[in-house]
C-alpha cells in the first residue's frame, strides 16, 4: 500500500535558527486548497493561511514568508505549525509542528548566523570572543544551540554550532 503524504514542512528544519520573516516551505494539501500556518512560543502567536494544490485532494508545493515582527515572544524557542482546518468542525487536522530558535530574541538586529565546527581547544568563551569581541557573550551561542549545548562547560570536537549575528 502506498504511503499517504498529508503535509510536510521541509523548511525550517527542527532547531533551525530563524529570523523575521520565518520562511516556511513544503508540500501540502488542504480542504478547498487552504492550509494555515502559526508561529508561537506559547505566550503569543502570529497566524495566516495560504493556498496549496487544487483543492480536491491534490498536493502542491508551498512557500510562505510568515511575518512575525509584531509578536511579543517571551522565549527563544518557537513552534512553526502548518495545519488544515476541518470542514466538519473547525478542528486542526494534519498538523505538522517544527521547533525552531528565534534569532532576533538572542541578538539585536539579527541577520543570520555563522557556522562554527568545534575544534580541539575551543571553548564557548573563545568562540564568543572571536565572533563578538567579548568572551562573556558565550551565552548567546548557548541560547542558539539548546539542543546541542546542555552545559556551557562541555562542548565537543566536531559539533557544529550556529553563532547568531546582528548588525
Amino acid at each position: 500500500m502506498p504511503t499517504i503524504i498529508h503535509n510536510q514542512v521541509q523548511q525550517p528544519q527542527p532547531f533551525d535558527l530563524v529570523g523575521d520573516p520565518v520562511r516556511i516551505s513544503g508540500i501540502g494539501q488542504g480542504f478547498e486548497a487552504v492550509l494555515n500556518w502559526r508561529v508561537h512560543d506559547g505566550h503569543d502567536e502570529r497566524t495566516g493561511f495560504f493556498n496549496v494544490g487544487g483543492g480536491t485532494g491534490e498536493h502542491g508545493q508551498f512557500q510562505v514568508a510568515a511575518a512575525i515582527g509584531a509578536a511579543a515572544f517571551q522565549l527563544d524557542r518557537l513552534f512553526v505549525e502548518v495545519f488544515e482546518e476541518s470542514a466538519a468542525d473547525g478542528s486542526e487536522v494534519k498538523k505538522v509542528m517544527v521547533p525552531v530558535i528565534y534569532g532576533p530574541r538572542i541578538v539585536a538586529n539579527y541577520v543570520g548566523f555563522r557556522l562554527h565546527r568545534v575544534a580541539a581547544g575551543d571553548t564557548l568563551s573563545r568562540i564568543a570572543r572571536d565572533n563578538y569581541g567579548d568572551p562573556g557573550l558565550f551565552g548567546l551561542i548557548q541560547r542558539a544551540n539548546p539542543h546541542i549545548i546542555t552545559d556551557p562547560d562541555q562542548i565537543f570536537v566536531g559539533q557544529e554550532l550556529k553563532v547568531p549575528i546582528g548588525v
